[in-house]
Parts: C-alpha cells; structure tokens; sequence
C-alpha cells in the first residue's frame, strides 16, 4: 500500500549543497525495535564477504537535498552508496549530501513499523513522504521496503522517474541490481535473536554468511582437520604395531 496525500504540481528545484554547520540533525526515536538488528546483519554479511570496499554504508544516518533552497534531510534504515568522497582526518561524517560527497545513492531501505506508514507516503510537501522523496528528488534506483511483522518484502526499481515493484522469484527472493545480489527472508537466529531476517544471496544461490557463521565454519573445519590429524596418527600407530608383530625393526626403517 502507497499512502496517498496530495501532492504538489510545481516542480521542485533541487541542488546538493553542503549540510549547515548548525543544521540540527533529526534524532527520532528507532520505531522498529528489529531495525537496529535488521540493518547490522546487512551489512555485516557484505563485509565478511569483501564487498564494501569504498562504498558508503549507513543506517538512521542522514542524507541531504536543498530543495527550494530549504535543506531536507531524511534517515534511512539501510543505504548504499557505491563510492563517497574521504572525509579529512579527524572529521566525523555527519551526514551525505549525494553528487557534492561522492556517488548518486544506489539503493535504500526502510523497515515498516506497526503504526507508522510514512515510508510509502508520496506526499510532495514538507514535510515531505520517504517514498517521495527517495523517488522524485535522490531518484535512487532501488527502493526496499520491509516489513517484519508480516513479513513482507517490496523490492522497486526507478522506472522511467518511477517507482515500479519488482515480482520475486521461485524462492521469494529479488535481485538488487546496484550489488548484483538477491535479496530474501530468512529465518534463524543471530547473536541470540531468532527472528525474520534479510538476507544477501549471490547469482548462484549462495548465502552471504555473516561473520558469526563465517568464524563458526572456521572452528568446524579446524576441528575437522584436528580429527584428520588424530586418525593418520592412529593409522601409523596401529601400522606401527602390526609391523613390530611380524617382526619388523621399524626403527632401522626409520
């Protein structure tokens, strides 16, 4: 569902200018209390499996447009951005201004609460709808919306300047073109929440581990070869001994 409120007809001016010095930053509450969660396994399965690189990834972190010479800034849950400007050392990022910081945003999310539907609202005023903006004025191809109470996922492209959804394949799963990735729900549990996760998969239908699984496999094939060693041990001595009873020096063999 698209919450619908009347928009505008008049065309807004758009530039990318640098945040104010003394431009307050939102600082609303997270609604979604598996928002946090959500977002971190995301990106914690791109980074174990090395592909951030120069990418900027963020999460309830602000990007910026001057729209009709008035800054609007909107947080995402989940962005990615596929190359951003440095900043100088010792700087912290306060926030991304896209076309003056680094590359246009590729791809953003927003999970749904239970009461709030303002990520699928369109309305072309201030303040002004997520879908709106994210659409009309950033134009990012790829709009993810999700929510887990369902769960239901929404994946959509920018279609000559709009939103179109995407239908998911055979295992409910949508490719985001930006990460040449698939994108799905998974069940399980992560640093002890079980919960509906989303997931990364590459072209070939393999999951993304997170690190957690990753260090897991890790210790598993460690042990594997520990218990590798420990048999070929056994196997030379039980050699060892069946060579001593047929009377073999294997001593002088040595």
């Amino acid at each position: 569902m698209v919450l619908q409120i009347s928009s505008s007809s008049k065309a807004p001016t758009v530039t990318w200018e640098a945040l104010p010095a003394d431009f307050v930053l939102p600082d609303d509450p997270v609604e979604n209390i598996q928002q946090p969660p959500l977002a971190a396994a995301l990106t914690d399965a791109l980074g174990a499996a090395g592909r951030i690189g120069l990418a900027l990834i963020g999460s309830n972190f602000g990007l910026v447009a001057t729209i009709n010479q008035k800054t609007v800034v909107k947080a995402p849950d989940w962005f990615y951005v596929p190359q951003a400007h440095p900043v100088a050392e010792g700087t912290i990022r306060r926030s991304y201004t896209p076309n003056l910081e680094g590359a246009p945003i590729s791809v953003v999310m927003e999970f749904l609460s239970d009461e709030d539907y303002g990520e699928l609202s369109v309305r072309s005023t201030p303040p002004y709808g997520k879908l709106y903006f994210y659409e009309q004025i950033l134009q990012v191809p790829t709009y993810v919306t999700y929510d887990p109470y369902e769960p239901k996922l929404e994946v959509r492209y920018l279609q000559n300047g709009s939103y179109v959804t995407q239908t998911a394949d055979a295992q409910g799963r949508v490719r985001i073109p930006e990460l040449d990735l698939w994108l799905g729900i998974w069940r399980g549990e992560r640093l002890g929440q079980t919960m509906n996760w989303l997931r990364w998969w590459d072209s070939q239908g393999n999951l993304l581990l997170w690190s957690s699984e990753q260090a897991q496999q890790e210790r598993q094939r460690a042990e594997q070869e520990r218990q590798r060693a420990e048999q070929e041990c056994q196997r030379a001595d039980l050699l060892a001994a069946k060579l001593r009873e047929l009377g073999v020096d294997i001593d002088r063999l040595a």
